[in-house]
């Protein structure tokens, strides 16, 4: 448990996705990979970040990372989450969830959407207080 976990919450470690992580490893297109794992956090925000490189697709970057998100709090859930305490980074299935989480926030930027970046910048920090400095504090 991390040393700043004070509330003795339990570390929420999700399961592998191989199937995922073997269609990335073959370059298969990322419309491809969430359509053949639609439950897959890690393939929404690659898409996001994918869209969002496109420049002026801002809001179809924050949909795909939208639905991430919620693909990663039904995943969270599954895994045991009861709504808060940490989801570490080190631990490399988490990654997913949080990339789409920080592809929502830079969304929500994108899109003026200001108390969600609030919102979702404490939902990273809870999580993994190192995330955003890993992901890049934009």
């Amino acid at each position: 448990m991390p040393a700043n976990n004070l509330l003795g919450v339990p570390e929420t470690l999700l399961p592998d996705e191989p199937d995922v992580q073997a269609a990335l490893a073959a370059g298969t297109p990322l419309v491809e990979i969430v359509s053949a794992h639609p439950s897959s956090s890690l393939a929404w925000a690659l898409l996001a970040d994918e869209t969002a490189l496109g420049g002026g697709r801002d809001l179809e970057a924050y949909a795909y990372a939208r639905v991430g998100y919620h693909r990663g709090l039904d995943s969270l859930r599954k895994a045991g989450w009861r709504g808060h305490g940490p989801v570490p980074w080190s631990h490399e299935p988490n990654r997913g969830v949080l990339r789409a989480l920080f592809a929502l926030r830079r969304g929500a930027a994108a899109i003026g959407e200001t108390e969600e970046v609030e919102r979702l910048t404490a939902f990273l920090t809870e999580s993994d207080p190192e995330v955003l400095q890993v992901l890049g504090n934009d």
